[in-house]
């Protein structure tokens, strides 16, 4: 009787393993930039938040007359000028956690482990004037 043998010979292991090798040295550059590119998504996303935080805020400041402050998510919003002060920003935010916050003015938030935190991070400079915004300015330009 004939059995044939099942399995792979050591040359085709080896091949499909230097294959793998090869792979591997070209996709692990694009997986290990990630973490900065996702240190600078989350600054993105934090402005965001910010500008809309500031907008709901000021249309509540709007609606109500224009208090000296207003009540968002059970936190009490000092305004300034119809939008909130730096002391009190942070309160419009629900959660802004892996961010460090720095007391102002300006307001910054720098994200935990940014290697240049001046070119990775967002501010917030409140409102100086009837009909003028605050200032807020976001910076991902190096967040290694």
């Amino acid at each position: 009787m004939d059995k044939a043998q099942k399995g792979f010979t050591l040359i085709e292991l080896v091949v499909v393993i230097t294959i793998l090798g090869i792979l591997a040295a070209f996709a692990f550059p694009r997986f290990a930039a990630l973490e900065v590119e996702a240190r600078a998504a989350t600054v993105d996303g934090l402005g965001g938040s910010i500008r809309s935080a500031t907008a709901l805020a000021h249309s509540l400041s709007l609606v109500q007359g224009g208090p000296a402050s207003v009540l968002m998510e059970g936190q009490s919003i000092i305004m300034a000028f119809g939008y909130p002060d730096d002391a009190s920003i942070d309160n419009t935010l629900t959660d802004f956690s892996g961010f460090i916050l720095a007391a102002g003015p300006p307001v910054t938030f720098t994200p935990t482990g940014a290697g240049t935190p001046a070119n990775c991070q967002v501010t917030y400079d409140e409102s100086t004037g009837a009909g003028n915004p605050p200032a807020i300015n976001v910076d991902s330009s190096d967040c290694s």
